[in-house]
């Protein structure tokens, strides 16, 4: 039987290949920006000590504001070059991981990022440095001011910046110190190779292929992918240990140089930059925890469902992306790509047709990637290309019913980057948990409209047990994911962690959160999760929780609000760049995010789907 799978993406709008002339023009574009930018920047030097800038007036501090006002300009210019030069090695690489032309452009475009890197910095501490009064005559400039809401933000933690030199000495050594680990895990996903036991012998493939084979539908070959994935990531246990050791290593150094002794009373604690980087408050996320823990019991429940449904009494960590049991009809077969995209436009038309047409517009232009092959790198995402404003979606199409979904889930991340193309750069870029705003209302918009037109009870079986997993994912496999790397980095502060011990603390965190419906705890998920190695993120686990839930109370305006839902919908996407997640909360949906109302009501929301599933498992299983 022929393999199922997706379409291969078209880059070539952006650049003909990753060693093509138009690279070239724009690197020695963005390195004649920054000779220019490092000229200019002499301007700011002498403002750049926090007792000078502290002392600057309005009045003296004219032609500064205005040479900074020309660097921010020359920066944006500067990143959108870079950027896509960097967006195109990133998804070269993600489709050949040893695609020698894409692995030269990105080792070309360490120095570049790096010098970027160097270049932004004065701007940055003098933006956060100087008084208000000289921050709001520097925005008073239309052609900065949509800066606004960054500017203010990052001045938040100006308590932590170190002098220049220093930040520039950091920026310097990270390029081969913690963004090196980073690299380095993710070339070592890209080649390793998995020994899965199939019914037809064993079969060797690449981890994206044995991932996708956890999407089967026999339970037999899920485990036997899982334990073949294991293995691989086991016998490389030492590297990856000593990569999330160093990488968390460097964190935790970086946090005590910013606890700076002339600042008592206000430590940088390792949870601070990725709560900045999200945009949400630490009381918003102990809020967010504390209503996921409530919500154990009925995710729980969900697990051992779906159990129950395989004939089984207990949940595995095999189980976490299998699809509904198959009934030996056309409907448990894989569905083809094409009548997946139309599934996923046809559902999004449901909410406006411009959301169905945005879907068919990425597939026509192909704009989305989902072929097979031993060399692509597991996992799925959503990039884009500054200069053309135009997303593209990453994934390996396998066919089976979590595939549609995470097609619809990138898709939402795609049509929020859409929605944004039109605002100043300094606008379009938002926190990772409002990020999973847009992608999980996909992933509902999906399920909710395949659900009505379900004639039969396996039918919509099939739907429910997609939102079923998704609950089990979001309430106890993200928070297992949290508490594990809270407790490594508590740990880390102390020693490295050994492999066995990095077992054990994630053993122990499984247990903590699935209890007794689950089978066995997934001891190798620190090595196996690449979110855990993103260098240039910290905590990529706890934003899932909170878009999920977040999406969900978006979701459930929608029958309320009825035809006027899809442009209040618009608007708060519009609104991400520039609000916090309790701003946007406030404006948009008229709730306080501190407070747990608003998040036990939409959970409370799921127990009756949870009841449907119940109910509809029972009445498959009777036939």
């Amino acid at each position: 039987m022929a393999t199922v799978q997706g379409e291969s993406w078209d880059l070539s709008s952006e650049y003909a290949a990753a060693d093509s002339p138009e690279v070239d023009a724009d690197l020695a574009q963005a390195h004649a920006l920054l000779n220019d930018i490092e000229q200019r920047n002499a301007v700011l030097a002498p403002w750049l000590d926090a007792d000078a800038a502290s002392d600057m007036t309005a009045a003296e501090a004219h032609d500064v504001v205005v040479a900074a006002r020309a660097i921010f300009l020359r920066i944006e210019h500067a990143d959108r070059l870079v950027h896509d030069a960097r967006a195109y090695a990133e998804c070269c690489l993600s489709v050949d991981s040893q695609d020698a032309a894409a692995l030269q452009l990105q080792g070309r475009l360490l120095a570049v990022q790096k010098r970027l890197a160097n270049a932004e910095e004065p701007l940055s501490q003098f933006l956060a440095l100087v008084p208000d009064a000289v921050a709001n005559a520097y925005l008073e400039d239309p052609a900065v001011a949509p800066s606004r809401f960054a500017v203010m933000h990052s001045r938040r933690r100006r308590h932590e910046l170190l002098p220049l030199a220093q930040e520039t000495l950091v920026n310097n050594l990270s390029q081969d110190g913690i963004h090196a680990w980073g690299r380095l895990y993710d070339q070592l996903a890209g080649t390793l190779a998995c020994n899965v036991q199939t019914r037809d012998g064993v079969q060797t493939v690449g981890l994206a292929q044995a991932s996708g084979m956890m999407l089967a539908p026999d339970e037999r070959l899920r485990e036997s992918a899982w334990r073949a994935i294991n293995t691989a990531w086991d016998e490389h246990a030492e590297s990856c240990a000593a990569a999330i050791n160093a990488i968390a290593g460097w964190r935790l150094e970086m946090c005590k140089q910013r606890s700076q002794p002339s600042r008592p009373g206000r430590p940088v604690h390792f949870l601070d930059a990725p709560l900045h980087q999200n945009r949400i408050g630490k009381q918003t996320l102990a809020t967010v925890l504390e209503v996921a823990r409530e919500g154990i019991p009925l995710a729980r429940r969900a697990a051992r469902l779906q159990a129950n449904a395989y004939g089984k009494s207990h949940y595995g960590p095999w189980d976490q992306r299998a699809p509904a049991p198959p009934r030996g009809d056309a409907a448990s077969q894989p569905l083809p790509y094409q009548q997946a995209v139309a599934l996923v436009a046809d559902s999004y038309s449901a909410v406006h047709p411009h959301m169905g047409d945005f879907v068919r517009m990425m597939a026509s232009e192909r704009w989305i990637e989902g072929t097979v092959g031993d060399r692509k790198r597991p996992g799925a995402y959503c990039t884009g290309f500054l200069k053309s404003r135009t997303p593209r979606v990453y994934m390996t199409y396998t066919g089976g019913a979590s595939d549609v979904i995470v097609l619809a889930h990138e898709l939402g991340h795609a049509f929020h980057s859409w929605v944004m193309r039109d605002l100043p750069a300094s606008q379009r870029s938002y926190g990772m948990s409002i990020a999973e705003t847009a992608s999980t209302f996909g992933e509902s918009v999906v399920r909710d409209a395949l659900l009505e037109r379900a004639e039969t009870p396996a039918a919509r079986l099939d739907i429910v047990w997609e939102e079923a997993a998704a609950l089990v994912t979001f309430i106890l496999n993200i928070p297992t994911r949290f508490e594990f790397e809270h407790n490594f980095y508590e740990a880390r502060a102390a020693r490295p962690s050994r492999p066995d011990e990095l077992k054990e603390m994630m053993s122990a965190a499984w247990q903590n959160w699935y209890g007794d419906c689950l089978a066995t705890p997934d001891p190798l998920f620190w090595a196996n999760k690449l979110h855990f190695y993103i260098s240039g993120l910290s905590f990529y686990n706890f934003p899932y929780l909170f878009g999920y839930l977040f999406s969900l109370g978006v979701y459930a305006r929608r029958a309320v609000l009825g035809e006027e839902f899809f442009a209040r919908y618009q608007g708060l996407l519009l609104d991400t760049g520039r609000m916090t997640a309790e701003e946007l909360a406030a404006k948009h949906l008229d709730v306080d995010l501190t407070q747990p109302d608003f998040w036990r009501d939409t959970l409370a929301a799921l127990e009756s789907r949870i009841d449907l599933f119940e109910s509809l498992v029972a009445q498959v299983q009777a036939k």
